[in-house]
């Protein structure tokens, strides 16, 4: 069986990359071919290191909003690793139109809400002042747009009176790091039937 090369871009910790890379075993139609940064020094590097993973990182910062120029050290390391599956795993940068086209269809992300609600930043808070009764998060494939593109997958939470940003966010990662597993195996399968959890 020829698994799908499956590259994970991060930011910080890794959280979600780790619960992406540990489902890539056994009969999953995937596996990592690298763990990609644009900080040096993310956490999240280490433990994919840690787990035999090839790591590389780009820092942003020397490009001083050059996005493109950024993009286009990005690329490097990716285009060596010819992933088949590209997944933003907390990955805190916006990418341009000319670098998702390279990768149309075969780029995922997860955001934490309930897309179409709440694209951006500063998600749980804003369901939280909405008095929304529910928030969650989303798999989704990535297009040019921010935040948009066809919705994979969702899992829901429901939002506790008294309720805090911070421990809503908690709660939403649980079903983030469940959430995101699932949509890749199904993605690296051919299948795009979006998937409802809980």
């Amino acid at each position: 069986m020829s698994h799908k090369r499956v590259a994970i871009l991060i930011s910080g910790g890794g959280s979600n990359m780790l619960s992406l890379v540990d489902s890539m075993v056994g009969d999953h139609p995937a596996r990592p071919c690298l763990v990609l940064s644009n900080d040096v020094e993310a956490g999240g590097l280490k433990k994919a290191a840690d787990r035999g993973i090839p790591t590389a990182a780009v820092d942003h910062r020397p490009f001083k909003g050059d996005r493109a120029a950024f993009e286009e050290e990005l690329l490097k390391p990716l285009e060596e690793a010819q992933p088949d599956i590209v997944c933003l795993a907390g990955f805190m940068r916006v990418l341009t139109g000319d670098f998702v086209s390279r990768f149309q269809g075969r780029m995922l992300n997860i955001h934490p809400s309930l897309l179409p609600k709440y694209k951006g930043l500063n998600t749980h808070a804003r369901a939280i002042e909405a008095g929304d009764a529910e928030h969650g998060c989303s798999v989704h494939e990535v297009t040019a747009a921010l935040d948009d593109g066809p919705i994979l997958g969702q899992a829901r939470v429901n939002i506790d009176t008294g309720d805090t940003p911070d421990a809503l966010a908690a709660r939403v990662l649980v079903w983030e790091h469940k959430l995101y597993p699932v949509v890749l195996r199904r993605y690296a399968s051919g299948d795009r039937t979006p998937v409802l959890l809980p």
